[in-house]
């Protein structure tokens, strides 16, 4: 009954920066714990980031930390992946995920009770 709908994926060189927005049909977004993965071509879906309901705890793959920041709004009832530094290994499609009533934020994909479609984000060099 939740709906995610992903968006700002695109194309962008080496060294560049996007930025992602998951938004969420649900009046209670302040109810979930929210994460971002992602699944690169011929690869399994992998965790990126995750955040708390109140934004108070969050969580980063190796890969990210130091070039990605998750964020929420929950009055806009809107998650976001600010991506810098883009290296052509992030080429993947981008999906959020919301956890309803975790009791803490997690990197397992089979914790999350809704996702949202994808949004393609390819790094050429």
């Amino acid at each position: 009954q939740v709906q995610l709908v992903e968006s700002g994926g695109g194309s962008v060189q080496v060294g560049g920066s996007l930025s992602l927005s998951c938004a969420a049909s649900t009046r209670t977004f302040g109810r979930y714990d929210m994460g971002w993965f992602r699944q690169a071509p011929g690869k399994e879906r992998e965790f990126v980031a995750a955040i708390s309901r109140g934004s108070t705890t969050t969580s980063y793959a190796d890969f990210a930390k130091g070039r990605f920041t998750i964020s929420r709004d929950n009055a806009k009832a809107t998650l976001y992946l600010q991506m810098n530094s883009l290296k052509p290994e992030d080429t993947a499609v981008y999906y959020c995920a919301a956890d309803f009533m975790a009791v803490a934020i997690t990197r397992a994909a089979g914790e999350y009770d809704y996702w949202g479609q994808g949004t393609q984000v390819t790094v050429s060099s």
